[in-house]
């Protein structure tokens, strides 16, 4: 009798590391304009291979072709063009503000910012999204003030949450933008219960639910799709595969599932891939997605394919875990250029312009900075007070309840 074989484990490892030649040959694109846009109330069954394919409608020339293009104007589109520009220039402030010591860390979007922008345009009021900590974009684009967004990070005496939550880590009710959770991937599970609760309401309100390529390996990110597919929850399922978690690569979280997009079809859920850099390709797919859960048939799984330029936070350094010039290498290119150049092959927008709005931009910017740093600190420490604390957190007593309490002495 032969000796058993041994058994050996499988760690998943990058395609280059540092100092090395960048691949994405990987990553397979397919021509833009040529993945089919099925009907809303298509069977998930019917289209199993949207999961694995790359819904594009840019071309390499900046044209929108395909089923998936015409609808927004160049109205609609020049203002995305702007937004993702403001998100940007806030950015670049955000991370010279850090380096100088008026906030602990930031975490940008450069390379993502199509991602928030455009998906925030296919939503209406009262619609709320559960994100993570790369989708400022979703505040930007529904105009909310970048004072409010600056006085949080520097928790200054107007910062809106009273110094409650860490910087960068947003909330606003009337925008739609539930709090940041610092625990990776628990809102994922808490979107879809906001969505359980809109439907049982009888209401009109879906929910949006975000999460990064390696917090898909919380459990919360599984226990989530159980729920959205056994109640048909009215939830957008959103998944950005920006290629790297804080540190290591996407395939680490993947696994064999293919595509990430791919985990949902074990559900039953429709799901779908989209180039995260195609402004025009978010927005129809994410307007795609939010009908589908209008019209009561459930909820959508959306994987961005896009790239995460910067580091991760301002405490972290890529260069450690991938080549210097990675980011030059993707293949889909920058997000606000193909916009651009779209805009410009339309005649709705020229270079000059562009240069102009830029420098507009940064100058809203950097007066929005001085303003929110006008404001003093919020306490000694930038810490509130116990009271701050208490009357934050803790609703009203109830009369009837005071009244037991001051009986009995309390």
């Amino acid at each position: 009798m032969s000796d058993p074989d041994r058994l050996s484990l499988h760690v998943p490892e990058p395609a280059v590391r540092p100092g090395g030649q960048p691949d994405f040959s990987n990553v397979k694109i397919p021509k833009a304009g040529s993945v089919p846009r099925p009907e809303i109330d298509v069977a998930p069954e019917e289209i199993r291979d949207l999961a694995y394919s790359i819904i594009r409608v840019l071309n390499r020339d900046g044209e929108a072709v395909g089923p998936w293009a015409g609808l927004l104007s160049d109205d609609e589109l020049l203002a995305g063009l702007k937004h993702m520009m403001t998100l940007r220039a806030f950015d670049a402030r955000m991370v010279m503000a850090q380096r100088q010591g008026k906030t602990s860390f930031y975490m940008q979007h450069l390379g993502e910012e199509a991602v928030s922008c455009a998906f925030r345009k296919a939503l209406n009021k009262g619609d709320m999204n559960f994100p993570t900590y790369r989708q400022a974009g979703l505040l930007i684009a529904d105009e909310y003030p970048m004072v409010e967004m600056m006085n949080q990070i520097f928790s200054n005496e107007s910062d809106p949450l009273r110094g409650r939550q860490l910087p960068i880590m947003y909330s606003s009710k009337e925008h739609g933008f539930f709090t940041i959770s610092g625990n990776l991937a628990t809102q994922y599970v808490q979107a879809v219960g906001w969505a359980m609760a809109s439907a049982i309401k009888n209401d009109t309100k879906i929910a949006a639910a975000w999460i990064g390529d390696g917090s898909t390996a919380e459990s919360d990110f599984h226990s989530a799709l159980v729920f959205a597919s056994t109640y048909k929850a009215p939830v957008i399922l959103n998944i950005v595969n920006n290629q790297w978690a804080i540190s290591t690569f996407q395939g680490i979280a993947r696994g064999g599932s293919g595509t990430f997009a791919a985990r949902g079809l074990g559900f039953g859920i429709p799901a779908l891939r989209v180039d995260g850099n195609d402004y025009l390709a978010v927005y129809a797919v994410a307007k795609w997605a939010a009908e589908r859960a209008r019209r009561n048939l459930g909820p959508t799984v959306i994987e961005y394919v896009t790239y995460r330029v910067g580091a991760h936070s301002t405490s972290d350094d890529p260069s450690a875990y991938r080549p210097k010039t990675e980011s030059e290498a993707w293949p889909l290119g920058d997000p606000v250029l193909r916009l651009k150049k779209h805009l410009i092959l339309r005649g709705a927008w020229s270079e000059e312009r562009h240069t102009q709005a830029e420098a507009e931009i940064v100058d809203a910017v950097i007066q929005a900075q001085k303003q929110a740093e006008g404001h003093g600190t919020l306490h000694a420490g930038g810490r509130p007070s116990v009271r701050d604390i208490f009357e934050g957190v803790y609703a009203e007593m109830p009369p009837h309840i005071r009244r037991q309490r001051q009986k009995a002495g309390y």
